[in-house]
């Protein structure tokens, strides 16, 4: 159990290995550079939506939908959640929530790998 205030940091050296992995992959051609401008732009959306949902509910006010929150984790803003978890201290202790959220990144994560593995060279030829 950690102490009020205490930052849990694993999600931040998580997210700082997948940034890494990404800069490879782009290093390595693998991945184009708007892949990773999108998820740092998506993840940027995602903790400004978990804080902007963490303010109304302090404040009664209505609520960014959970299924939202959801659907911007798994179009790649799941970095951003996971660190607005962890920081903010929203959506890290509903379990319901976090079984999903972890599908979430699993299903994107399974999508990058096809995208930068062989699944994904039919994928570039066509966009290219």
């Amino acid at each position: 159990m950690r102490a009020k205030g205490k930052i849990i940091r694993w999600p931040l050296l998580f997210v700082a290995v997948f940034s890494a992995a990404l800069v490879v992959a782009f290093a390595l051609e693998r991945l184009p550079l708007y892949i990773i401008a999108a998820y740092a732009v998506i993840s940027l959306f995602t903790f400004i939506s978990y804080w902007l949902d963490k303010r109304k509910a302090q404040a009664g006010l209505w609520r960014i939908p959970e299924a939202n929150l959801q659907l911007l984790s798994l179009i790649g803003g799941w970095p951003g959640a996971l660190l607005a978890q962890s920081y903010l201290r929203h959506k890290s202790k509903k379990r319901a929530f976090l079984t999903v959220f972890w599908l979430t990144v699993l299903l994107n994560l399974a999508a990058l790998s096809w995208l930068v593995g062989q699944g994904g060279q039919l994928f570039w030829a066509l966009a290219l």
